[in-house]
């Protein structure tokens, strides 16, 4: 195993990403980066207007994420693994769904002169679950801020998702399909997964446990 891993778990909200990015950083004894969801002080009010919240919501989430990128580049990667539950390349994808033309053209401005200087992963883990399974989850988890989310609006996340990491190319990547597995509830099925993500280092593979 190299001694420099950097791995970022992303999916869509609700999939899992944040307890397979503790499990994963337990295992290996790495660092931990996790995304500052609800510090975001814009976060409920964006759920129920996504049109009148979207662009403070969405530059919390770039500075907070760029911030902590930035961080990470004062640490030694070559003493300590990382391992982080989001892409920090992944921010546009949002930004395109939520954001209107001129304030798209503005954060095209922005988000060049931040993404300069962030590191790249070198393991990429996207995790997929289809609607159903993402509300069933984001039900059972209980945030608040999340109670209203449009079920729509995660359908349209969701595409925008699946189309990014299609054409994803910069890291080795491993998508898994999460729709017959937990990795919240069943430690078992948790284990095999971070095998199977330790085991991949090259190219685009798929994980579609039965």
């Amino acid at each position: 195993m190299a001694n420099d891993l950097f791995i970022a778990i992303e999916g869509v909200i609700g999939v899992g990403k944040t307890t397979l990015a503790q499990a994963l950083s337990e295992q290996l004894g790495a660092g931990l980066i996790l995304e500052q969801v609800e510090e975001n002080p814009f976060l409920e009010d964006f759920y129920r207007d996504r049109r009148r919240y979207a662009m403070q919501t969405q530059l919390f989430f770039l500075l907070s994420r760029y911030r902590q990128q930035q961080a990470l580049l004062q640490r030694d990667l070559f003493s300590q693994h990382v391992v982080s539950d989001y892409l920090f390349q992944k921010d546009k994808i949002f930004a395109s769904i939520n954001l209107d033309d001129a304030e798209m053209n503005l954060y095209d401005q922005i988000l060049p002169l931040l993404e300069r200087e962030i590191p790249r992963p070198n393991r990429v883990v996207y995790l997929r679950a289809d609607l159903p399974v993402l509300l069933q989850r984001i039900e059972r988890r209980g945030r608040t801020f999340e109670r209203g989310i449009d079920p729509d609006y995660l359908r349209h996340l969701d595409e925008a998702y699946t189309h990014y990491f299609f054409h994803y190319r910069s890291s080795p990547l491993l998508v898994v399909n999460t729709n017959a597995i937990d990795v919240v509830s069943h430690p078992e099925e948790r284990a095999e997964l971070i095998q199977r993500i330790l085991e991949h280092d090259r190219g685009t593979a798929y994980y579609n446990p039965a």
